[in-house]
């Protein structure tokens, strides 16, 4: 059986496509378009922590004592072209494993394959079923490399792709060529995504909905419409699908800078669901003498929130990226984590320069805060959707330094040595700081 849902949604492991390549047209008409495929992809993630600095503790705090937790996945990539331009997708997955403290106490959390649903065995899961149309507008030849969800194939620089179906928001908002995939880069929540993007999704991160994208010259815009759980952080969607919705707006400019390629985004989201607010959930709690929970104060209204995205290649080698975001201090978080503002940088750099092309090491921060009210909620001893340590006497900026080095093995698998320092966990200057160590294994055909 599952354990039931306890706040928050994991990372849902997003498989960004690669950058298509500039072709002649001569080069494009010898491109063999994929009419099917199978891929598939399993990782293996074990984090250690060893014992911190713990006056006290809540029930969504993260054990003080020495402990290490593992996960797993596999996927199977399904996909086949019913007609031009369109490709249909499904990912059956297996999972299993728990996250440390099964995914509480650090608001940028710290493993983006850590589900908020745990099970010590393996379980089955439908993680994303979707059709995908591309409409060719004309411009420059692009070739798709035969990927996890992309068939090889051809399109045009300027076009518009439809998505509809089971997916992540983050498949399409918010990527990052450098951040933004836990199997491959970056483990922590906040780097991989802004930490203030509260993101549509359901306790495993996937949700449904459809989205458009529109290619033009050197920009892009998207715009998507998704379903919100029923009750924040669950498994269950609304019913009927689209009652509690998000919008997402994104801009992208593509530019080059110093001869080097890099793109900037600029993200809006707005959600209509069943919200508590920390205003509302305070003062109910003194007029009745109870414990503040947001869930006892939910009511129909908005949260919003901005989101910033940079990525820019420094050398063939080397890529900087930064993201910053912005959300609602006053509506409770409602299925990523309890940050309203986050800011994090970063760099990658490719093994070349040591003869290891295939190998990356990257090193990263991020600090994020949650807004004072929230702060006050903590303090009164309210539960956020993944921290909350029963009392918070002295609050501060939450900040982690994460760095790891990925070692291809082979051509189709790596394995990669994480390490997370954190400091004020779930913003808690009276606990920590923390370290976490990991190893991943992770394979893909």
């Amino acid at each position: 059986m599952l354990c039931a849902p306890h706040g928050g949604l994991a990372q849902t492991s997003p498989t960004p496509q690669p950058e298509p390549v500039p072709v002649t047209p001569q080069q494009a008409d010898q491109v063999t378009t994929e009419q099917w495929a199978v891929h598939g992809q399993t990782t293996y993630i074990q984090q250690l922590q060893p014992a911190f600095r713990s006056p006290f503790a809540g029930p969504q705090s993260l054990p003080a004592d020495a402990n290490g937790r593992e996960t797993f996945d596999a996927t199977v990539y399904l996909g086949f072209r019913p007609w031009q331009g369109a490709e249909v997708w499904i990912n059956p997955e297996f999972d299993q494993g728990f996250g440390l403290g099964n995914s509480f106490g650090v608001a940028a959390y710290l493993s983006g394959e850590a589900y908020k649903l745990g099970n010590k065995d393996p379980y089955y899961r439908m993680a994303r079923a979707f059709v995908r149309q591309t409409i060719d507008l004309g411009g420059d030849a692009q070739k798709l490399d035969p990927d996890l969800n992309q068939l090889g194939g051809t399109q045009t620089a300027n076009r518009v792709v439809l998505t509809v179906g089971k997916l992540s928001v983050v498949d399409i908002f918010d990527t990052n060529k450098y951040a933004h995939d836990p199997r491959q880069d970056f483990l922590n929540w906040a780097i991989l995504d802004a930490g203030a993007f509260d993101y549509a999704a359901d306790a495993w991160g996937s949700t449904y909905g459809a989205a458009a994208e529109w290619y033009q010259d050197r920009y892009a815009a998207r715009v998507g419409l998704f379903d919100m759980p029923s009750v924040p952080n669950s498994t269950a969607a609304s019913l009927p699908l689209l009652q509690q919705t998000q919008f997402v707006a994104e801009l992208e400019e593509r530019h080059t800078l110093w001869d080097q390629p890099g793109k900037i985004k600029v993200l809006y989201w707005l959600s209509r669901g069943n919200l508590g607010l920390y205003a509302d959930a305070l003062a109910y709690a003194a007029a009745t003498g109870t414990t503040p929970s947001t869930k006892a104060v939910a009511n129909y209204r908005s949260k919003y929130g901005v989101a910033f995205n940079l990525e820019q290649q420094i050398a063939p080698d080397l890529g900087l990226f930064a993201k910053a975001g912005w959300s609602q201090g006053s509506v409770e978080e409602d299925a990523f984590t309890d940050v309203n503002a986050s800011v994090a940088i970063g760099l990658s750099l490719a093994g070349t320069r040591w003869g290891r092309p295939d190998d990356t090491v990257g090193v990263a921060g991020v600090i994020s805060q949650i807004s004072a009210v929230g702060s006050r909620y903590l303090a009164a001893g309210g539960l956020g959707g993944i921290v909350g340590d029963g009392a918070l006497f002295k609050s501060g900026p939450e900040t982690v330094l994460e760095t790891y080095y990925s070692f291809a093995a082979f051509s189709w698998a790596k394995v990669s040595a994480d390490y997370q320092f954190v400091n004020n966990p779930a913003y808690n200057q009276q606990r920590g700081p923390v370290s976490v160590v990991a190893l991943r294994l992770h394979a893909e055909f």
